[in-house]
């Protein structure tokens, strides 16, 4: 399903408006000339949910959880995964550093069954930080769409993934190929929504924000951010989770880049 956002906050949704739909969405598009495109990479291209989960899983194997009290995968995922978000909503504040959350989101987890072992919780975080960037995962349709846009638009990557693990994730998957600029948070200096970040990868893709468009999955950095740069933005919504925002445009596929792009 493809969204268009217009004048006024109004949404149309495609399945709703048949030909008027199509016009306002044709129309929108022969007014603008886009140059160059810049997409998020966890969750929009690559598949952090997948890629976590099995090193997740190896690891619950490799350190015999089970046997240490935690009585199955499913519960230590679902916490594992909940102090990583709340954790990285610090980070994203500058309230924590990249070092205390790679160990504490491990540390708390354990804590929540009883186990204190700090060399489990560093053996843990190291190993998970060396495995998971090697997962290659993608998003459903990311090359068929990487190969569809790389001949028409310059392709950047804007992260706010740290500098060490975002690279092996796109060499990883053999998508490097596709992107001219891969700017991650530590090489910019500053973390999506800040305008900082987008103007610092503008200026390296030699590019203007009015030529520019930013795909991602997240509206609090991908699409704020995109609009303190004042670019155009592409809100990547598979769950299609409902929200009274108003974006430039927002699709549930990748594939539906194409009626866009």
């Amino acid at each position: 399903m493809l969204y268009i956002g217009l004048a006024g906050g109004v949404v149309l949704r495609a399945e709703h408006t048949g030909p008027i739909f199509r016009f306002f969405e044709i129309f929108h598009s022969l007014s603008k000339t886009y140059r160059h495109i810049f997409f998020d990479l966890d969750r929009t291209l690559w598949d952090f949910e997948a890629n976590s989960r099995e090193t997740l899983a190896e690891l619950f194997a490799k350190y015999r959880l089970q046997e240490r009290g935690v009585a199955s995968f499913e519960g230590f995922l679902e916490r594992y995964h909940a102090i990583n978000d709340n954790l990285w909503r610090h980070y994203l504040r500058g309230n924590l550093n990249k070092e205390t959350l790679r160990v504490k989101r491990f540390y708390d987890t354990l804590k929540k069954y009883g186990i204190k072992d700090k060399y489990l919780t560093l053996a843990m975080s190291d190993d998970y930080i060396a495995m998971s960037p090697l997962r290659t995962n993608l998003v459903p349709h990311t090359r068929e769409i990487l190969g569809y846009l790389h001949k028409k638009y310059s392709l950047h990557i804007i992260t706010n993934g740290f500098e060490e693990v975002q690279h092996i994730k796109i060499n990883a998957c053999k998508i490097d190929v596709y992107f001219e600029q891969v700017v991650t948070s530590d090489r910019a200096g500053a973390q999506k929504p800040s305008r900082k970040i987008f103007d610092y990868s503008l200026k390296l893709a030699n590019a203007l924000s009015h030529e520019s468009v930013m795909i991602g999955d997240c509206a609090e950095t991908d699409m704020q951010g995109a609009r303190n740069a004042e670019m155009d933005h592409v809100f990547f919504n598979p769950r299609q989770t409902r929200h009274n925002r108003n974006f430039t445009y927002e699709i549930a596929s990748l594939r539906e880049l194409m009626d866009i792009l």
